[in-house]
């Protein structure tokens, strides 16, 4: 199960293998030497974890990888270690510390990415349990969204920005329409009709 405890024990480990990399007076392995390096560390690394020994297997790819602080391929491997023993945390600091090295790498993204999510869930279960469920979506939902607020504060919720983006949101109105304007009458409508008894061909005179 996730910690804050086993994240900080991630998080001084990764800091002491870059530390004892960057102390270190030896220089780094050709690329000949540290294929060789690995190889034999990913044999020593399967035989430790098939007898269950995941500490010694770690410490097996952190001792490649100080003496290689520029190689991303010990961190990689450390990261699935992890991640198979389900110690998510562990898991998304080497796959940062490869990501540090390598930022495309694919392998490092998805298991930072599959890992955050495991340690989201775990979470959101741990919630669960402080909230009493009453068996419907819309419910649960708003329990936890309580419990989250009531622990972490609205801003944390719902950032400032986002509201202030939403309060500046224009609403959107109809358009009056314009009042139509009758049509001028034609000037032999307005033009006062002739006495009844005038000549009707005066006119033409």
């Amino acid at each position: 199960m996730f910690t804050f405890k086993r994240l900080s024990v991630a998080l001084v480990f990764s800091a002491s293998v870059a530390i004892s990399g960057c102390a270190g007076n030896k220089p780094s392995m050709s690329q000949e030497e540290f294929s060789a390096a690995m190889a034999q560390s990913s044999m020593s690394v399967d035989s430790l974890l098939e007898k269950g020994n995941q500490e010694e297997a770690v410490k097996v790819l952190g001792d490649l990888a100080k003496r290689n602080p520029g190689r991303k391929e010990p961190w990689i491997r450390m990261a699935k270690v992890h991640f198979d023993a389900e110690n998510y945390a562990q898991a998304i600091v080497a796959a940062e510390e490869a990501l540090q090295r390598d930022g495309t790498d694919r392998s490092a993204k998805s298991i930072r990415a599959v890992a955050g999510l495991r340690v989201a869930a775990q979470s959101l279960t741990d919630l669960r349990g402080d909230v009493e469920l009453k068996g419907d979506a819309r419910s649960d939902a708003v329990g936890l969204a309580k419990v989250m607020r009531d622990t972490l504060g609205e801003d944390v919720l719902v950032p400032p920005g986002e509201e202030k983006k939403k309060k500046a949101i224009p609403v959107a109105r109809p358009k009056p329409v314009a009042a139509t304007t009758p049509k001028k009458a034609s000037a032999a409508a307005d033009t006062a009709p002739a006495a009844s008894g005038a000549n009707p061909f005066s006119l033409l005179k």
